[in-house]
């Protein structure tokens, strides 16, 4: 066994003892992981020298690479080689080198979530738990910052916008998504009684993504929800706990109305609400605004096959892309973006027949598909390219997609595992678990 199996957990060494307290350790550095995921308000942020450091143990200690999530690895590597391509293009060739630096480096943590997931997919519950921590704290400090409940409040808002540990209000908001959707799942097929802190957690969530203002989140959130409960409805066999759902379902619809309606009475939040709500702002459809900048970007790639250069694209227009697909041409040349594109239809793809298999990890794979499609639809209208938790999905999602081809190969395919229906699942695969 190699040491780095060893350093993230495995149990075949010849002390228990030592075993467990080393496999404790790997839990509790990858829980730190996911927790210090929400905070990135100032660059280089604490997730990133955390990180930096958590990622030269793992390749001194050698976690393996498998061919199992080989295409997250190969689309990663092309992605990034063709924006270094591009830097010799940049006009500022030191900030341009920075930000590739970033980009490689987030590309490597995405293949270190695909890596201890692929190793022990019930590593889920971990990431699962951090995240659910650092939403909940990330939200609450949004929220106590918008109302200015304390001194210097103002510091966690931004153009009146809630965007609690972010540098933007647009990345605190779909942030908050993926724990929404754990803690939705957690209702659906929870106990009640064991839903208490379940009640607690999300309202402080729902008010975060409402408070930040963000169009997109509000639309990744909904979209998200809806995926979310259609896979719960299909994969749910019982006609009883079927009810459930759309019992569930409806008072659901109605709890969000009332907290949103509850929140509109308050004047200030009503004027941004309004001002937000509308599907059309000035900067969207000016001369040069973000809709025209999207054909007239593609028509200067189309002559550009390195791309125009890290950051340069703002040289040309007033604004930068705001569409992580003409970034990936701008910023990552031909390759990288056409890299990107073959990237976000093989995971999806990959993702999709595992959302109806019967594995422990099913509920929560559910969670990360809905919060993946949406964000994918979400890059056509904004820049994700740097955001660091749509990184930790694709990771999640390759190394979700590694576990089940390796436990095919471990199984026979004439004798099935099976668990039940999708609420037996939920039950056996400590869902439930506080963050």
């Amino acid at each position: 066994m190699s040491a780095g199996t060893a350093a993230f957990g495995q149990t075949a060494a010849p002390h228990p003892h030592i075993a467990l307290s080393t496999k404790s350790i790997g839990n509790g550095a990858l829980w730190l992981a996911a927790f210090l995921s929400g905070f990135v308000i100032r660059e280089p942020a604490p997730y990133e020298l955390y990180m930096a450091g958590l990622l030269v143990i793992w390749l001194a200690c050698g976690l393996k690479l498998r061919r199992e999530f080989g295409p997250l690895v190969v689309c990663m590597m092309l992605y990034s080689a063709g924006g270094i391509a591009s830097v010799p293009l940049a006009r500022e060739f030191g900030v341009a080198v920075m930000y590739m630096a970033v980009s490689v480096f987030l590309a490597i943590t995405s293949i270190f979530y695909a890596a201890i997931l692929a190793d022990d997919p019930h590593r889920y519950k971990t990431i699962e738990s951090g995240l659910l921590a650092s939403s909940v704290f990330v939200a609450a400090i949004g929220v106590a910052g918008y109302f200015h409940l304390f001194p210097g409040a103002d510091y966690f808002t931004l153009y009146d916008r809630a965007r609690g540990t972010f540098q933007d209000p647009n990345v605190f908001g779909p942030f908050l998504a993926l724990p929404c959707m754990l803690l939705i799942q957690r209702l659906f097929f929870g106990r009640l009684k064991d839903n208490i802190l379940t009640f607690m957690m999300l309202p402080v969530l729902l008010l975060g993504i409402f408070l930040s203002f963000s169009r997109g989140a509000w639309g990744v959130l909904v979209a998200a929800s809806l995926i979310v409960y259609l896979l719960a409805l299909i994969t749910e066999r019982a006609p009883v706990r079927r009810l459930r759902l759309l019992i569930l379902g409806a008072l659901g619809v109605l709890a969000v109305v009332a907290l949103i309606a509850t929140v509109l009475s308050i004047d200030s939040v009503s004027e941004m609400f309004q001002q937000r709500a509308k599907l059309e702002q000035p900067y969207d459809a000016a001369r040069l605004g973000r809709f025209a900048r999207y054909s007239f970007g593609f028509q200067m790639v189309m002559e550009h096959p390195l791309g125009l250069g890290p950051l340069e694209f703002n040289k040309y227009f007033p604004e930068d892309e705001h569409n992580v697909y003409l970034k990936g041409f701008t910023t990552y040349g031909w390759l990288g973006g056409s890299v990107y594109i073959v990237m976000v239809f093989w995971t999806l793809g990959s993702l999709f027949p595992l959302l109806f298999k019967h594995r422990p990890w099913t509920p929560f794979l559910h969670c990360v598909f809905a919060v993946l499609f949406s964000h994918v639809i979400l890059s056509a209208i904004i820049d994700t390219d740097h955001w660091r938790h749509v990184y930790m999905l694709y990771g999640i999602a390759w190394g979700l997609i590694a576990a089940d081809r390796l436990e095919r190969k471990r199984i026979p395919k004439t004798n099935p595992k099976t668990l039940g229906t999708i609420s037996a699942w939920y039950q056996t695969s400590a869902l439930r678990s506080s963050p």
